[in-house]
Formats: structure tokens, sequence, C-alpha cells
């Protein structure tokens, strides 16, 4: 039996502000000038009381050797966090400077930070981004002096010797063909957007009611209530979609298990799908994705939600991340209802290290990035965990009485991101 009893009673609603961060200072002589090209990409995901932004630096045709990226918050934000750069807040003005590992940037290359945060009800986009003091985004040329120093305290991730390698962005003059580059599913093409995915479907294959071909209708353990259908009337690209009618308790879990060999994926596993769901993540435990952990006894390593917010969970050992306190949940995002939601994972089993975007924007509390940090992924490296996974699972599990209705649609999986 799979059911999970960890931790049904709600966390109380309360976003909770990050403990003051470790100061690290970058090992860098100097920034670097910076082209007027220079592009500033910054993605945020805001709850209510609370945000994380993805923010992706492009230099455009000078190569940066040491980088210092500035703003402007017109409204209430307070950053709270950050990783992959040095940041720090002095009333609006925001400052951030590269790390120690990511200081170079080649032309034409790019590299990306992030930051999380408190707010109030006024999350007006940020404005005046700046790189070494070159306005960007096309702004006009304005002051090129150096952005002062932060009076505020500098903050960066817990693990400041984390590999940057899962959250930098490729050079933005490489584009996805729109081809994949290997085989397509022998009863259909791939969708576009998946170049070298070793699964890439977005169901327009399918010509029964029920997913057939290259997926399974499971039910684990016990058949109850949940049913998995083909719908021709909600898709987020084309005609098609998997949808899933997931029943509250134990009994009605449905998933629909790719037929396709994963293997070629390799020990790092990147994956993207897009969903759709009708009811808010309640309190108690669910799961809508999952895939089975052949070096955990073949347990599932799980997401899906709990108080409100998206969550992993281990299924061996029942760990969270992040860890089910108020400060942890805050640090998570809710799954937005009524739209489609892309959702992006990375597991690399040789570190033991685990990523999440939302929307393309990575969220904090969903990190494991080999470093225990409390609140975050201090449970989760209770033990060493180095998952080798087979397959991949779409679908619900309830462990308490919340049901939803979920739809999915253009899944992909590979050895590198895929992006949204």
């Amino acid at each position: 039996m799979r059911i999970s009893h960890a931790r049904l009673a709600p966390v109380v609603a309360a976003f909770a502000t990050l403990a003051a961060a470790v100061v690290v200072t970058p090992l860098v002589a100097g920034p670097a000038a910076a082209a007027q090209g220079c592009q500033v990409d910054y993605r945020p995901t805001v709850w209510p009381g609370g945000f994380t932004a993805t923010v992706r630096v492009a230099p455009g045709d000078t190569a940066l050797n040491g980088w210092t990226v500035g703003w402007t918050y017109p409204g209430d934000q307070r950053i709270t966090g950050a990783w992959n750069a040095v940041v720090g807040q002095s009333g609006a003005t925001v400052t951030a400077r590269n790390a120690a590992w990511n200081g170079s940037v080649p032309a034409g290359g790019a590299t990306e930070f992030g930051v999380q945060g408190t707010v109030g009800p006024a999350a007006p986009a940020p404005t005046g981004f700046t790189l070494n003091g070159v306005p960007c985004n096309g702004a006009p040329p304005g002051s090129t002096t150096a952005p002062p120093s932060p009076s505020g305290s500098p903050t960066t991730s817990p693990s400041p010797t984390v590999s940057p390698s899962p959250t930098t962005s490729p050079s933005p003059t490489v584009s996805p063909s729109p081809t994949p580059t290997t085989s397509p599913s022998p009863t259909g093409q791939p969708p576009a957007g998946c170049a070298g995915a070793v699964l890439c479907d977005g169901f327009e294959n399918q010509t029964g009611s029920a997913p057939s071909g290259d997926w399974t209708v499971v039910h684990p353990d016990c058949a109850g209530t949940g049913a998995a259908a083909v719908d021709t009337a909600t898709a987020h690209a084309g005609s098609r979609s998997v949808r899933i009618d997931g029943g509250g308790g134990y009994c009605n879990h449905v998933f629909v298990r790719a037929n396709r060999d994963l293997s070629a994926v390799g020990a790092v596993r990147y994956g993207r799908l897009w969903v759709r769901h009708t009811t808010a993540l309640p309190a108690d435990h669910v799961t809508f994705l999952a895939m089975t952990d052949a070096a955990d006894g073949n347990r599932d390593l799980r997401m899906g939600g709990q108080n409100g917010a998206l969550q992993w969970n281990r299924a061996s050992d029942d760990a969270t991340l992040p860890e089910q306190s108020p400060a942890g949940v805050a640090l998570s995002v809710p799954l937005p209802t009524g739209r489609w939601s892309c959702l992006e994972f990375m597991v690399d089993g040789s570190s033991g290290q685990l990523r999440t975007w939302l929307d393309g924007a990575a969220v904090a509390g969903l990190t494991a990035d080999g470093v225990p940090t409390h609140d975050v992924d201090g449970q989760w490296y209770g033990r060493t965990w180095r998952p080798r996974l087979t397959d991949l699972k779409i679908g619900w599990e309830s462990y308490g009485g919340a049901a939803d209705t979920l739809w999915f649609d253009d899944v992909a999986l590979g050895a590198t991101r895929i992006g949204c």
C-alpha cells in the first residue's frame, strides 16, 4: 500500500519572511562594460504576500567578465532571498551582482538568477533595468556610472557552491528547432518545441476516448472512481488533451503512464508539462505526477500539493520539498486554477538535486540544491538521495478527501531543459 499519512493538518496560511541570508562576496575584479543592446528579462510568480522572480541577463554583443544588474520596484516588493547572485535592496532600488561562478557571460550569451520576497497588495512590474550602469531593454542611454553598492544586507542562495548549470539559460541565439531530433512517436508526430526530447506528446495521435498507444491507464493499488479520458473540448495546443477526473480518497487513484522507453534520458532528467485544473490545491496531500525510483525500492517520487501550495513528496519516507512549515510553504506557490500552466522540473540523479519552474520562473521552495537548508530541503536531505527514475505518470492521487479535474497536454521529457 502506498497510502501517505504525512502532515495532513493545514499549516497556518501566513507567509513568513526568510531569515537573514548568508553574505557572500563575489570573486570578481570588477564588472566590465555592457552594450546598450542588453536585455534583462524579469519573470515573476506572485501570490498573496509573496513572490519569486527569475531574472535572465543577456549582454548583447559585448562579453561580460563580472556584472551588476539594477532595477527599481514601483510597488512594495521587498527581497528576502536570492540564488545565483548577491542581491541587496535599498528602498525601492535593487542591485544584483554575479556570484563567484557566473560572472563571465559571452557575447550573445545569457545567465540567470532568481530572487524571492514579500509583497503587499501592489506588485507592479519593476522598471529602470540596467546592466553595469547601462540602460537595458531599449531604454535611452543615461548615466553610465557604476551603480552604488546596496546599503541593505546582500543575500544569496544557501549554497553558493552549487553548480549553476541547471539554472543557467542557454544562449538566446539558439532557438528550439520545430522538428524534434529524436524519432517521433510511431503513432504520430510530436508537437513543435521539443527538440532533443525522448518523450514529446501533445496527444494529437489519440483516436479513441481513452488514452492508448503510447499511454496506458493505470490504477495504483486499487481502482475506484478516478478516470482518464482523451478530451477534444479542452486543449493547450491542437485539439486534444488528457483529462483526469480525480476523486477523493485512496482507492480513487488514477494515472496515465508513458509507454515510451525513457532509458535514453540518463541521470539528468528534464520534464515539461502543461496542466490545467479546476480546484485549488487543498490542505491535505495530493499528487498529480509520479515517477518510479528504482534506487528507492521502486517507490515514487511525487509532485503535487499540500497546504495549498505545490510540493514534491518522496513515497519511501514521506519527506517533502519544501518542508511543511509556514516559512517553507511560503517559499512555494499555488498552482493557478482555470488556466493552463507550464510546469518544468529537473532531477539530477548523480548529484541528488532537483529544481522546478512554474511558467518559466524558478520556485525557491521546490529546489533541492545539495546542501540542507531549514524550511526548504533540510528534511529532504535527511538521508542520501540519488534517484534513478524509470517512468513518467500523470494523473491524480488524493490521500484525504480532495477531488479535482485536471487536463494535461504537451508533455515532454529529455536530457536538457525543454522550456515552455
